[in-house]
C-alpha cells in the first residue's frame, strides 16, 4: 500500500500545522490509526491515537491540549492538527494503521500494520 502523507513543514514556535495521511483503498472502519514522531537517535513514540469509528481518542501527555487526532473514513484519511508548536516538536512525523482490534493505550509500533512514509515537521524557536 502507498501510504500519502501530506502537510509538513517548517514553522515558528506557536504556530499551527495540520498533518495529512490516506491509505488508498483501505476499509478504514475496522483500523484503529495512529500518529507517531521520531528525532533521530531516538525510538519512534506514539503521539495520539484514535479508535476506528471515532469514539475514543488518546494523546501523549507532552502534546496533549495542543493536538487533535481526528478521521474520516469515507476517505480512509487520518489527520492531526498541531496547534501552539514547540521547538521540542520537532521531529518527523509517521502515520499508522493498527492492526484490527489490537487498540491500546499507549500505542506501539508492534501493532502497526501499515506505516506512512514519514514527514518533517520542524519547529524554529
Amino acid at each position: 500500500m502507498q501510504v500519502v502523507q501530506s502537510g509538513g513543514g517548517l514553522v515558528q514556535a506557536g504556530e499551527s500545522l495540520k498533518l495529512s495521511c490516506t491509505f488508498p483503498g483501505l476499509r478504514a472502519d475496522v483500523f484503529p490509526m495512529g500518529w507517531f514522531r521520531q528525532i533521530p537517535g531516538k525510538l519512534r513514540e506514539g503521539v495520539a491515537s484514535i479508535t476506528p469509528t471515532s469514539e475514543y481518542s488518546y494523546y501523549a501527555d507532552a502534546v496533549k491540549g495542543r493536538f487533535g487526532i481526528s478521521r474520516d473514513n469515507s476517505k480512509a484519511t487520518l489527520y492531526l492538527q498541531m496547534n501552539a508548536l514547540k521547538p521540542e516538536d520537532t521531529a518527523r512525523y509517521y502515520c499508522a494503521a493498527l492492526k484490527p482490534g489490537s487498540f491500546d493505550w499507549p500505542i506501539s509500533t508492534g501493532a502497526v500494520q501499515f506505516w506512512g512514509q514519514g514527514i518533517q515537521v520542524t519547529v524554529s524557536s
